[in-house]
């Protein structure tokens, strides 16, 4: 059996600064300052659903304190003081900038983004949506969870700054026909029309009763794609 022998002995500054010296205090300070640049950048570009439930700024703090936290822990080489610098960075960053949303509505639009009308009176507002990074299978699952098979039921639906969706419904004698969005529903799209009906752009949700025509474009979109629209009422 082989045994490891060592001299070293215990060192205060090996504990508290790892394999760097004190001016890496300074440069620890700046690094922080990069990282928490970066991580709101990144996060931003995420969309709102990257960070759903939680804030950008709560992100940051968990994605900086928990390397801060956990390095120390496991790296020899790396110190704790220079953690304990970033936790307060991190902090201090955090409760700077809260500060400044709370007083300045512009910085906390640009920073946490605001709340976006995505469906309106039943329809799609496409170009809203086209600025969120949400899929609309993902969106169609979140409308079904909340009870609704399709958008007729929906007056407005507005995806909050959190990445939630806030609803409001058609009372039940307001409900009108609409885009159906059950699982299967769009499978098969019309590109004519061949029986009189209420017939859904499956491109924006535009709902018009026609006759049988042998091609039409949807008067909001443009798109010639439609299938036959629901009326049926939101279960409680």
């Amino acid at each position: 059996m082989f045994f490891l022998q060592t001299n070293k002995t215990f060192s205060w500054t090996d504990l508290l600064l790892g394999n760097e010296n004190w001016p890496f205090l300074w440069e620890t300070v700046l690094r922080t300052l990069i990282m928490f640049v970066i991580i709101m950048i990144a996060l931003r570009l995420l969309g709102k659903r990257g960070v759903k439930q939680l804030s950008v700024f709560e992100l940051v703090v968990i994605i900086g304190l928990g390397s801060a936290a956990g390095d120390p822990m496991f790296y020899k080489d790396v110190g704790i003081l220079p953690s304990l610098v970033v936790f307060i960075i991190v902090i201090g960053l955090y409760s700077f900038i809260t500060y400044l949303i709370g007083r300045n509505k512009k910085l906390e639009i640009l920073l946490e983004g605001k709340p976006i009308c995505l469906i309106k009176e039943g329809i799609f507002e496409t170009d809203n949506f086209k600025k969120e990074v949400l899929g609309e299978d993902e969106f169609f699952s979140e409308l079904r969870l909340k009870g609704i098979s399709q958008l007729g039921q929906v007056e407005e639906a507005i995806e909050e700054s959190n990445g939630e969706i806030s609803v409001f419904y058609f009372e039940d004698e307001k409900v009108k026909y609409g885009l159906p969005i059950m699982p299967g529903s769009l499978d098969d799209p019309l590109t004519r029309i061949t029986e009189p009906g209420y017939y859904a752009c499956i491109f924006c949700g535009y709902t018009q009763k026609y006759h049988v025509v042998e091609k039409v474009a949807c008067p909001e979109c443009s798109k010639e794609e439609w299938v036959k629209a629901s009326n049926k009422k939101r279960v409680k």
